[in-house]
């Protein structure tokens, strides 16, 4: 059995990039609904991403 994803611990309004399309860049997790992930990523817009076939990669921002 696979160990629990990353995923698993995001939540909405989380940052995170999508290691597998680096172009995209930067997403913020708009919302999550069992693995229904809706990120809106800055180049490639609001994107559905099944969380049982992507893993994101959380991103800490710089703090301000």
């Amino acid at each position: 059995m696979r160990e629990q994803s990353h995923n698993a611990l995001l939540s909405p309004g989380d940052f995170v990039r999508h290691l597998g399309r680096p172009d995209w860049g930067l997403g913020q997790i708009q919302s999550m609904i069992g693995t229904r992930i809706t990120v809106n990523f800055e180049n490639a817009g609001k994107l559905l991403i099944d969380g049982r076939v992507v893993e994101l990669e959380p991103v800490e921002l710089p703090r301000r």
